[in-house]
């Protein structure tokens, strides 16, 4: 196991701090060293030869050799000699202040790098205070908010940049977490009152039978048949609720499966209720295979139809399509009945939302959750559905999964 080095223990901001400290130091330093390199290559550690000999002659060393010299040879080694005193005298004082300006270089040049370290190090401090500004109030709005609380927003202003994209993708986040809390809320305190009231109409019947000092058989037939029809509409709304969270959790295991068998086995199943109703059904089911959770599938075909079959007016239509095209499945179903009006559209998948029902008098009440279940299921398998109302009454609703 790796353990943590002591910088990945300090805060971020001293932490850049100290890198802007340390790039900064780093680049002053090789500075330094290049500028040092350029000054020692231009001073020179020697006098050239041409010099030193206008300094011995400049100084008189050259007549007064002449002028002591009793033959030629004896003038020549005296100018050789004078003239190497004056170059050993002239290189020393050369290399002397050779060292001299590259120590005071060095001195000066490493003061001003401690200095400017320093500032480097106040300004890194006040920069990383900046740069991190953002990210405390993320960290401040991300404490505030909780499942209660969710209206807290950063809006952070400034340029376009990376901490403004992470400021509006968390307050993006904090506006969904709002809406689907607050849509588990609704959902929760619909389903308790959905629930309640076949629990209400079970508890009714019970005391009004009891309330009689005598019951009849007739009577206590009647109370059973409504307790049966109440728990009924109970169990339908429970399967219905564990269907809805099934496939809000996504699917389970996946097999390729056709679309037109499942329709063909629906319209079988809701064939009763059809005819209680009048209603004239056709059908065009052509392979539509997809890939999906094959109980998932079964409830996305059974509640699409079932929900015609409920939403209708007596003696209208039911209409059934299914096949393939471009890389996915996909089943229309289409039926008559009220017109529905373009803003109700998007409310038709809401948990609870009962349009006008017609069903026939012996079919069950709907629980309110048919289409919120296709859509919840065509989600989990990253599929689209549309609904289109139909000018003279009537919904047609497109489902596409992905092709098996």
């Amino acid at each position: 196991m790796r353990t943590p080095g002591v910088l990945s223990r300090r805060p971020v901001r001293l932490r850049l701090t100290l890198l802007y400290s340390g790039l900064f130091l780093l680049a002053g330093a090789a500075l330094l060293i290049v500028t040092y390199g350029l000054v020692a290559n231009t001073l020179r550690s020697t006098v050239p030869q041409d010099q030193i000999t206008a300094i011995t002659k400049s100084s008189g060393s050259m007549d007064n050799c002449k002028a002591s010299a009793t033959t030629p040879a004896q003038a020549e080694v005296c100018k050789q000699e004078a003239m190497a005193a004056a170059q050993g005298i002239a290189n020393a004082t050369a290399q002397e202040q050779r060292a001299e300006a590259l120590s005071h270089l060095l001195d000066v040049s490493v003061a001003g790098l401690a200095a400017m370290a320093l500032v480097s190090a106040v300004g890194g401090w006040i920069m990383a205070g900046r740069v991190l500004r953002p990210v405390h109030a993320i960290t401040a709005a991300a404490r505030r908010a909780s499942e209660e609380n969710l209206g807290e927003r950063i809006a952070l202003a400034g340029p376009e940049d990376e901490l403004k994209e992470l400021a509006d993708t968390f307050d993006a986040m904090l506006a969904r977490l709002d809406a689907a809390f607050a849509s588990q809320r609704r959902f929760v305190a619909n389903a308790s009152h959905e629930l309640r009231t076949p629990l209400t109409v079970m508890r009714t019947a019970i005391d009004v039978t009891l309330a009689k000092k005598e019951r009849t058989p007739a009577q206590l037939e009647a109370m059973a048949a409504e307790v049966r029809q109440a728990t009924g509409q109970a169990e339908r709304l429970v399967e219905a609720l564990l269907t809805l969270a099934r496939s809000d959790r996504g699917t389970g295991p996946r097999s390729v499966l056709d679309l037109a068998v499942l329709a063909e086995d629906a319209l079988d199943a809701a064939v009763p209720a059809a005819r209680a109703g009048s209603l004239r059904i056709t059908s065009e089911l052509n392979p539509g295979l997809a890939l999906g959770d094959p109980v998932l599938a079964e409830r996305l075909v059974c509640n699409l139809i079932d929900n015609a079959v409920r939403h209708n007016v007596p003696g209208g239509w039911l209409e059934v399509a299914s096949g393939g095209r471009d890389g996915l499945a996909f089943l229309t179903v289409a039926n008559s009945g009220p017109v529905v009006g373009e803003p109700e559209v998007s409310a038709l998948f809401e948990p609870f939302y009962r349009g006008c029902q017609h069903g026939g008098p012996d079919a069950p009440e709907g629980s309110g959750l048919g289409l919120s279940i296709v859509q919840s299921v065509v989600r989990a398998h990253r599929g689209d559905i549309a609904a289109t109302p139909l000018p003279g009454g009537g919904l047609a609703v497109t489902v596409r999964l992905p092709g098996g």
